[in-house]
């Protein structure tokens, strides 16, 4: 499992960033200014159960209580001046930080700057050619404002050649920004009122590698994802799929599909993605009927979580696989046939947490040759 930490500057493991790219002079005087001025919200991925908090830690600063005057209107600065709204660290001439300001506004972006932060404003709009000036963007912080879809001009990303990481996630946007540079590795769109997503949304984005889309309104995905040859990190979780996206990238080895209304899910999905390691699915409609024999036989994947779905018999899995959480099922038998189909001294799973609490399951249910089969299990919970 990995962290994506935004006031480091890394992204490590999930994109194999690491500080030795950022070796320019200026990015490391940034760097030692960032780590005292602490302005910018992080983002912790941890991962999580039931009755534990979300994978998404967002920490802002408290709004004012008094409702902020309107302020002025933009002024076009010459391209080497720092906005009168924002603070632009001398000894990191490329950042420029406007967060937490109550702006109505973006202010104009000097060319020279790569790292521009807005969010925890009350920016409803981005005007057409917003960023035309600022074309060596890397890192475009919007979140938590109020930006909507339909007041924002239709190229506004266009010219951003080099942009990196985009953060538009707390919002109101019903729909996928476009279009988007083909430069991305991260898009983060989290807590909108997005509906859909268009099987052609992110065509091109062949170096994204972090997609983040939980908690909006989703129903359908498409096969949007099926072109993204970088993808290694997928968050859908908290939508309202009914099915899973069509089709997966080869690269993919994290899928958050959790909090849906997902029943079903074609034989063999799974094989396609053959570096995958973490797939949760808990809390949608999935059930037995749903499920061909061998959906997770997937010799890749580590972390199974099928919690809070309406299966009455525990699927075959991997022998391979690790952790898989069943509770808060329908389950009433205990199968030893979904862990090993044969079962010897050299014939073993590998798992080493099963839960299977909160369903039908008695204790004296589990068969004389568990202990063999799951010899390696430090958790069985019934």
């Amino acid at each position: 499992m990995c962290w994506v930490t935004i006031t480091i500057l890394t992204v490590a493991g999930l994109c194999g960033a690491s500080l030795g790219q950022y070796n320019e002079e200026e990015d490391l005087a940034w760097l030692q200014y960032y780590l005292r001025q602490s302005r910018v919200a992080s983002y912790n991925y941890v991962p999580y159960y039931e009755d534990e908090s979300p994978p998404y830690a967002y920490s802002y600063p408290a709004a004012p209580d008094t409702e902020p005057e309107p302020g002025p209107e933009p002024q076009q600065a010459p391209s080497w001046q720092c906005p009168q709204e924002c603070d632009c660290p001398p000894n990191f001439s490329s950042a420029m930080y406007c967060d937490t300001r109550n702006l109505r506004y973006l202010p104009f972006v000097p060319s020279r700057m790569k790292y521009v932060y807005f969010q925890n404003n009350l920016i409803t709009s981005i005007q057409e050619g917003a960023f035309d000036n600022a074309t060596e963007l890397e890192w475009l912080a919007l979140h938590n404002n109020q930006i909507s879809s339909d007041r924002m001009g239709k190229r506004v990303f266009g010219k951003l050649k080099n942009l990196e990481r985009l953060y538009m996630n707390n919002n109101n946007l019903t729909k996928l920004p476009s279009p988007l540079p083909r430069s991305l590795r991260e898009l983060h769109l989290s807590y909108n009122q997005i509906s859909k997503v268009p099987s052609n949304a992110l065509e091109g984005l062949e170096n994204l590698t972090a997609l983040y889309l939980s908690h909006n309104f989703i129903f359908e995905m498409g096969a949007s994802l099926k072109g993204l040859k970088s993808l290694i990190l997928a968050d859908l979780s908290y939508n309202h799929l009914r099915k899973v996206p069509d089709g997966l990238p080869v690269s993919l080895e994290q899928l958050y599909l959790e909090y849906n209304y997902i029943n079903a899910i074609p034989d063999d999905y799974f094989q396609v993605s053959p570096r995958l390691l973490y797939v949760r699915m808990s809390h949608n409609s999935l059930t037995n009927q749903g499920l061909s024999s061998n959906t997770f036989n997937s010799s890749s994947i580590l972390e199974l979580d099928l919690s809070y779905n309406r299966l009455q018999k525990i699927p075959r899995v991997n022998t391979n696989l690790e952790n898989l959480y069943l509770q808060g099922n329908q389950i009433n038998e205990f199968s030893i046939s979904s862990f090993c189909s044969v079962v010897d001294v050299m014939n073993y799973s590998r798992l080493q947490v099963l839960r299977l609490d909160g369903n039908e399951i008695k204790r004296n249910a589990v068969p004389p040759d568990a202990p063999l089969c799951l010899r390696r299990a430090t958790v069985i919970e019934i």
